[in-house]
């Protein structure tokens, strides 16, 4: 099942398919094509995930890589940051800070801000008022907003996700940010397929993607450039050279200077 999502457990363990864990908000439809364009005898399968549930996929073995957000455990799995996302704040559309392009964490002093069991943002100390109680996911959150109990400040890809047409969004400045990354179970190397995406979500050019096909070129001889043999150091001229045969030009007032060495002789 090509660039589709699957459960982990549904999919078997084979080496000509490369399996794709992500979470919520990260997109990786744009690196699908590109696989699917390069690579188009290996399928990659999709599999939506939690953010709790990502890295234990990846341990287990379940999928090749993942989409997931930082910060990850170094010391059993590898991972390279992507990008990082803008926070916004999400709030009904006629709330106050709809008239305003952006907001400040302090801003936000006096308003209710939830903070659900699954954030993904990090907060030392979140801004504005706690709620008595935290809702269980983004979603619950969202649905709180909606009803006008508190704000919600997430990545802009999750306020994207969960978009509803009585809800909008303002860029939320002076607070954590989200990144995302690619990650994968540490090993010596990165196995090939997980090169190869490596290489997509980087912008490698199919020329410069390392990995499978890189591998197959190993062990091919390349043919030699063929140099020009160099010519021997002699102080004769090789045969067949222009100036073979050719007297030395003559210094002034020797042979072939076009002056005669003799004065000429006046008229008498």
């Amino acid at each position: 099942m090509t660039g589709s999502d699957a459960s982990p457990a549904d999919t078997p363990t084979s080496p000509s398919s490369f399996r794709l864990a992500y979470v919520p908000g990260a997109t990786p439809a744009k690196w699908v094509r590109i696989w699917n364009e390069r690579l188009p005898d290996v399928p990659l399968t999709l599999h939506a995930v939690t953010p709790a549930e990502a890295f234990g996929v990846l341990r287990e073995g379940a999928v090749d890589a993942g989409l997931v957000r930082l910060p990850v455990d170094r010391d059993d799995l590898s991972a390279i940051p992507l990008y990082t996302e803008t926070t916004v704040v999400v709030i009904p559309k006629d709330h106050l800070f709809a008239a305003v392009e952006e907001v400040s964490a302090e801003d936000l002093a006096e308003e209710l801000v939830l903070h659900p069991l699954d954030d993904t943002l990090g907060w030392e100390q979140p801004p504005g008022r706690p709620a008595m109680e935290r809702p269980e996911t983004t979603a619950d959150a969202m649905e709180l907003v909606a009803a006008g109990v508190g704000v919600l400040a997430v990545p802009q890809s999750l306020a994207r996700l969960h978009h509803r047409k009585d809800l909008t969004y303002r860029t939320l400045v002076g607070v954590p940010q989200s990144r995302v990354a690619l990650s994968w179970p540490a090993a010596d190397e990165a196995p090939d397929l997980v090169e190869e995406f490596i290489g997509i979500v980087r912008g490698r050019t199919v020329n410069s993607t390392r990995g499978r096909r890189a591998e197959e070129k190993k062990g091919q001889k390349q043919p030699r450039e063929q140099r020009p043999a160099k010519p021997a150091r002699s102080g004769k001229p090789a045969a067949g050279s222009r100036t073979a045969g050719r007297p030395s030009p003559s210094r002034k007032g020797g042979a072939g200077s076009g002056r005669s060495g003799k004065p000429r002789r006046g008229r008498g």
